[in-house]
């Protein structure tokens, strides 16, 4: 019994493995990628957790001050205005900046080169401009750059405009802002559904955190935020939810009927649940920004398809933030949360209990062959009494059992 509960200590306390290779120095070491494919609980991560809601504060706390800082850059999608472009021809993005000041009188919002070579084209983006304002800009850009059209010549048909009004960016704006509000509340109703209320909201909170850290990351870079940087977040939301959702799986399959068994704690079999969903979380992510990175260095670098550079950031800055959240947010959470309710912190105390007394067993079991070798010397062993001789004339007495407690034969049953 001792020696089967020597076992069930050591087996709940493998999923601190940092303590414990710290205590039993004398037990086999195994290498970080011997451990991460594992997958057997060696990675501590519910165990310090204090040290990761620290970290992911300090990324909150910097994101927020980037965005109240900078702020956005809104596309034209978004804000409205007007948007003149045409082919560069060497034209560089100060000189065409230089011809619009000298034509309206004021600065444009942004003029950038889109694309390299042949194939590079200058835009233009300002408030919205009038019909007769965007005419004479396309005359004066026409008459310093002489673009040139489709056949080689120089035309004036090479300069494109185009213009949103405000009232369309207000719309979109609400529609995005709307399309995220739903997608988070059928979020958490799918999750409480299929799993629990704790579980909904430890999601939802890893949801918003990658939303925040994205857009501090715009913030701090500077992208202009456009339709395409919504799609792309819609997207990577989906990707932490189902991260999240792979590791609470996992969980749920730990912690079934956990109060019935003494074995792990609930912290211990999040973590177990965490470190046996490790490699599955780092491969998906590894495939999934494999896409994204030679997005942003063939689409942006050498194709030069700036409006493709801000679907490419959020995608990757998203995947990242839904796997870190997943992992070292959401289910430390979860497992913070849980530990509240009365049934968690009466198992953990069983569990805690439990394991006392088997290593003040092994205590006594150890210390007994030292205190046993002093008591037997100076103690020495009774001496056995002496057989009873027999009275004078009585006749022997069969025995009736032998050493081993069996009996040796029929007793004699004649009258005397």
């Amino acid at each position: 019994m001792a020696a089967k509960r020597s076992s069930d200590v050591t087996e709940s306390t493998a999923v601190e493995a940092p303590d414990l290779e710290s205590a039993a120095s004398g037990l086999p070491h195994h290498g970080f990628f011997t451990r991460l494919y594992t997958g057997t609980g060696a990675f501590n991560v519910i165990g310090r957790r204090k040290m990761w809601f620290i970290i992911t504060g300090v990324i909150v706390a910097i994101a927020i001050a980037a965005i109240a800082i900078k702020g956005f850059t809104f596309g034209i999608d978004f804000k409205g205005g007007t948007t003149v472009s045409f082919p560069s021809s060497n034209v560089t993005a100060e000189q065409a900046e230089e011809v619009y000041r000298n034509t309206l009188g004021h600065d444009p919002e942004q003029v950038v080169t889109v694309g390299s070579g042949g194939s590079a084209t200058v835009q233009i983006r300002s408030e919205t401009l009038t019909n007769e304002e965007t005419e004479k800009l396309r005359t004066a850009l026409f008459d310093a750059f002489q673009p040139k059209g489709n056949d080689g010549q120089p035309s004036k048909q090479a300069i494109s405009d185009s213009a949103v009004s405000s009232t369309w960016g207000d719309q979109i704006t609400k529609r995005g802002l709307i399309a995220l509000g739903v997608f988070l509340v059928v979020v958490g109703l799918f999750i409480m559904l299929r799993y629990e209320r704790y579980m909904a909201i430890a999601a939802l909170a890893s949801l918003v955190f990658g939303l925040i850290t994205t857009a501090g990351v715009y913030a701090l870079v500077g992208f202009e935020v456009t339709p395409a940087t919504l799609i792309g977040l819609l997207t990577v939301m989906a990707f932490s939810l189902y991260d999240t959702v792979i590791v609470f799986d996992k969980v749920q399959e730990n912690t079934q009927d956990f109060e019935h068994t003494t074995r792990r704690t609930f912290a211990e079999h999040a973590n177990l649940a965490i470190n046996q969903t490790f490699m599955r979380s780092i491969n998906t992510t590894l495939i999934s920004i494999t896409p994204v990175v030679s997005l942003m260095i063939i689409a942006v670098w050498l194709l030069g398809v700036g409006t493709l550079k801000d679907l490419a950031l959020v995608m990757l800055v998203g995947v990242l933030c839904g796997t870190y959240g997943s992992i070292f947010f959401a289910t430390p959470l979860l497992v913070t949360m849980r530990e509240r309710t009365e049934l968690v912190r009466t198992h953990t105390r069983r569990v805690l209990n439990r394991r006392k007394p088997a290593k003040a067993a092994e205590v006594v079991q150890d210390a007994e062959p030292e205190a046993a070798a002093p008591s037997l010397a100076a103690k020495p062993a009774p001496a056995k009494p002496a057989p009873e001789k027999p009275a004078p004339g009585s006749r022997p007495v069969r025995p009736t059992a032998s050493r081993t407690g069996r009996p040796a034969g029929k007793r004699n049953t004649r009258r005397r």
